[in-house]
C-alpha cells in the first residue's frame, strides 16, 4: 500500500492542478475573511473563526473532487491501471493508497491557514481571546468532512474513465450529502423522517463536533460514510475485475 501512496502522492504533487487548487482554496479564505466587508472579521469585531469554517465546506465540495477525479479515472483512460493490477497488491491496498495520498494534500491545503487562528489570537483583546476548544473541534470536523469528501471523490473516480464526469457525480453526491439531506428534512418536517434524514446528513455531524463537543457517535458515523464509499468502489473494482 505504501508503493501506492507514494507515487499517488508524489503524482499529485507533480501536477500543476494540485497548487493550483490549494492557491485557490488559500486565496479564496482569505479574500473572504480579511478583505470583503461582508464577511471580514475585522468589519465583524468578534474575535472568531466562525466564517472560515462555515466557508470550508462549500469550498471542500469542488477543490476535493478536483483532486480526486484523476485517481482511477485517469489509469483507466490512459491504460494504465492494468499494469497496477496486476502488481501483487490486493484491491484495498490500491484504493487505500489512493486515498490516502489525496487526503494528505487536503491536510497540506489546511495547514497554512492555521495562520488564520494565530492572527485571531494576537488580534483578540485581550490578546488570546479566542474558544481555542471550538477551533481545535472545528478543524478536527474539517479533516473529517475532508475525509468523507475525498471517499466519495475516490468512488466517483472508480466508475467512470471520464474525470469530468468524476468530477461533477462528486460534486452531485457531497452536495447531496451535506446540504441537501437538510434541505429535504425541511419537507418532511413534523414526520419521522426529518430525524431520520437530519441524522444522515454531514452537515448536522460537522455543526456538531465544530462547537467543540467530540461526541463518539459522530466519530462512528464519519467512519461510516467512509468505509461505505470505500466499500462501493471496491464493488467496482472487483467487478470490473471480473
Amino acid at each position: 500500500m505504501y508503493a501506492v501512496f507514494k507515487r499517488e502522492l508524489f503524482s499529485l504533487l507533480n501536477s500543476l492542478m494540485a497548487y493550483i487548487i490549494i492557491g485557490v482554496f488559500l486565496m479564496a479564505t482569505g479574500l473572504l475573511l480579511w478583505f470583503f466587508p461582508e464577511t471580514s472579521i475585522l468589519e465583524y469585531g468578534y474575535a472568531e473563526l466562525n466564517g472560515f469554517f462555515s466557508l470550508a465546506p462549500f469550498l471542500f465540495m469542488f477543490l476535493i473532487p478536483a483532486i480526486t477525479m484523476r485517481s482511477f479515472a485517469e489509469e483507466r483512460r490512459e491504460g494504465t491501471y492494468v499494469l497496477l493490477a496486476t502488481r501483487p497488491l490486493t484491491d484495498w491496498q490500491i484504493i487505500l493508497g489512493k486515498y490516502f495520498a489525496c487526503f494528505v494534500l487536503i491536510v497540506f491545503a489546511l495547514v497554512p491557514t492555521l495562520i488564520y487562528y494565530y492572527s485571531v489570537y494576537r488580534l483578540g483583546f485581550p490578546e488570546g481571546n479566542i474558544d481555542s476548544g471550538a477551533a481545535v473541534g472545528s478543524y478536527l470536523g474539517l479533516l473529517l468532512l475532508g475525509a468523507a469528501f475525498v471517499s466519495v471523490g475516490i468512488f466517483a473516480s472508480s466508475i467512470t474513465k471520464n474525470q469530468v464526469v468524476a468530477f461533477a457525480v462528486s460534486v452531485f453526491i457531497c452536495f447531496i450529502a451535506y446540504n441537501g439531506l437538510d434541505a429535504m428534512s425541511q419537507v418532511f418536517s413534523l414526520q419521522y423522517f426529518e430525524t431520520i434524514l437530519l441524522n444522515l446528513s454531514v452537515n448536522e455531524r460537522y455543526q456538531s463536533i465544530s462547537r467543540g463537543v467530540l461526541d463518539t457517535r459522530d466519530l462512528v458515523y464519519f467512519i461510516t460514510f467512509m468505509l461505505v464509499f470505500l466499500g462501493l468502489t471496491r464493488l467496482v473494482i472487483g467487478g470490473r475485475k471480473w
